[in-house]
């Protein structure tokens, strides 16, 4: 079967993108499947939504790339390819973008999907009465009338974005964005059904009640406990689906996941910390580990009700020096997982990673620098830093916290009280500012360097530390418009690493145990935008 793909280069290049058949589950040679296509894997925590424009986990995010589709999927190798949208145009200066839909998109109850029904997803996100976590990624994609909307002081019918007919849309931007149609894979971009919203209101995504145009059909949710999908008759692409139902269990510890994957009770679970080595040894056709797009870090809470410690910046340089990044990756993890002293992965599509200078010296000059940094902001025998430090119920987080806090009371005598919270919990109180030091993890929402450093801007929603800094914010803006944004990248990074908001730890690895017959799953993109409907499982 042809397949549509382009690249990110491919795609800064071209102004038309070509029309063809979207990816799906491909048969390799001497392969039967199986009689039961049911794939079972396991989540840590309980998802936060499926609600496209609501929802804001990874787990949560996956659940909703199999009940909804957007304007452009990825193939196994993260290249673009067609979704609603069989392909998009846009002018020189990249600033006005329009996708021709498909005729045969149809949502769950038989109804078109339509160019307007992206109309009304896309207001909906950006109007402050939906209260969306991600409202913050309009602003991102730099669609004409956004700032308004969301500040409230325009109606989002103004936001720019039109359905000229029911099958093109246009989308019109206030910057030259060559990424931007890269950024129409992510969840809170997916179209919404405006009648069953209007209808059922929040209890609109009730497997009773939901409506969805993806592959699949939400049919079970069991709070904390599973979520169940099945095939969707009404999807364009229904007839190359191979993957009749997909289970989602929600197991907390990572040890239990593993004795029930061990079981045969699971397709798919992450590595517990500090066991792959043995498991791929044990198992080499079913452990795997690979790059991923995202960074695990912890974040100083620098708002009026953080602490007044972490104001001082040799603080914030103190407790990241100190960290030992080679001991968490190569002792506490051991999956493959990479030192982290920038935000950015290099995992990165075009990214070349600076050297920052703290990331130059020797961990033994590191230690000494902290040392030297946190007695010079006061701060000693006499005069002891203590903390709170916050993190997600988690086997793995806890292991990581533990020995960052061993290090800070080895090498500086600091003292951190350690916490944790079941995962929604967690979020309010990280996104409230109630809190001292909490973990964060971020995977890109698309394959380029500003997906993280836009994080980091005073304006955005997931800047959970208040972190602010004019330059960082004059140099993001400038990077939309600019052709090769390296040198604005370059200095934000540099930036980060002198004011040290949040403390970088590692960049992921993928690293799961995963069945040898389950098959097709894209270890190559870095996003790990995986689709239910183009996997298979073999007998």
């Amino acid at each position: 079967m042809k397949k549509f793909t382009t690249t990110l280069a491919a795609s800064l290049l071209g102004a038309t993108m070509l029309t063809g058949a979207a990816y799906s589950a491909t048969v390799m040679a001497g392969d039967t499947l199986a009689a039961d296509q049911t794939f079972t894997y396991r989540v840590l925590d309980e998802h936060s939504s499926v609600d496209p424009q609501i929802v804001e986990d990874v787990s949560g995010s996956e659940i909703v790339r199999d009940l909804f589709e957007g304007l452009m999927n990825q193939d196994a190798d993260g290249n673009l390819i067609p979704g609603v949208a069989t392909g998009y145009t846009t002018n020189e200066e990249k600033n006005v973008y329009t996708f021709t839909l498909r005729e045969d998109a149809k949502w769950s109850n038989g109804e078109p999907v339509t160019a307007g029904d992206f109309v009304y997803a896309w207001q909906r996100l950006v109007d402050p009465n939906t209260a969306s976590p991600y409202s913050w990624f309009g602003e991102l994609m730099s669609i004409e009338g956004v700032g308004p909307v969301l500040a409230g002081e325009a109606d989002p019918s103004t936001l720019g974005v039109t359905a000229i007919d029911d099958h093109t849309l246009e989308v019109r931007l206030t910057a030259s964005l060559p990424y931007f149609a890269l950024m129409t894979t992510h969840g809170s971009t997916f179209p919404s059904p405006q009648a069953v919203i209007e209808e059922f209101g929040d209890d609109w995504t009730k497997p009773e009640n939901i409506v969805s145009n993806g592959a699949y059909v939400l049919t079970e949710h069991v709070s904390n406990e599973r979520s169940v999908r099945e095939r969707n008759p009404m999807y364009w692409n229904n007839d190359e689906t191979i993957i009749e139902k997909v289970v989602a269990l929600v197991i907390n510890d990572e040890n239990t996941a593993l004795t029930r994957y061990l079981a045969g009770e699971l397709n798919r679970t992450e590595v517990p910390a500090g066991q792959y080595p043995r498991l791929h040894e044990e198992y080499p056709d079913q452990a795997i580990s690979f790059p991923r797009l995202c960074s695990y870090y912890y974040t100083f809470n620098l708002s009026e009700n953080g602490p007044e410690a972490f104001r001082d910046v040799r603080v914030r340089q103190a407790l990241s020096y100190a960290i030992d990044r080679s001991i968490i990756t190569e002792k506490v993890l051991q999956g493959g997982q990479f030192e982290a002293f920038t935000f950015t992965p290099g995992a990165t599509a075009g990214f070349e990673v600076p050297s920052v200078e703290y990331s130059t010296m020797t961990q033994e000059s590191r230690d000494a620098a902290a040392v030297a940094l946190l007695a010079d902001a006061g701060y000693g025998a006499d005069n002891p830093l203590t903390f709170n430090m916050l993190y997600n119920t988690s086997e793995g987080h806890k292991k990581i916290a533990i020995a960052m806090s061993q290090m800070w009371k080895q090498k500086l005598g600091v003292t951190a009280v350690l916490a944790n919270q079941e995962w929604k919990t967690f979020l309010e109180t990280r996104g409230n500012q109630d809190f001292e030091l909490a973990r964060g993890a971020w995977c890109g929402d698309y394959n380029e360097a500003s997906t993280f450093l836009d994080l980091l801007t005073s304006q955005s929603g997931y800047n959970d530390g208040k972190f602010a800094s004019d330059e960082v914010d004059t140099l993001m803006n400038e990077a939309k418009t600019l052709t090769d944004a390296t040198a604005n990248y370059t200095r934000v990074e540099q930036i980060l690493a002198d004011e040290m908001p949040v403390i970088p730890v590692y960049h992921y690895a993928g690293v799961y145990m995963h069945t040898a017959n389950l098959k097709n799953w894209p270890i190559n993109n870095v996003e790990q935008n995986w689709y239910s409907r183009d996997l298979y499982i073999a007998e």
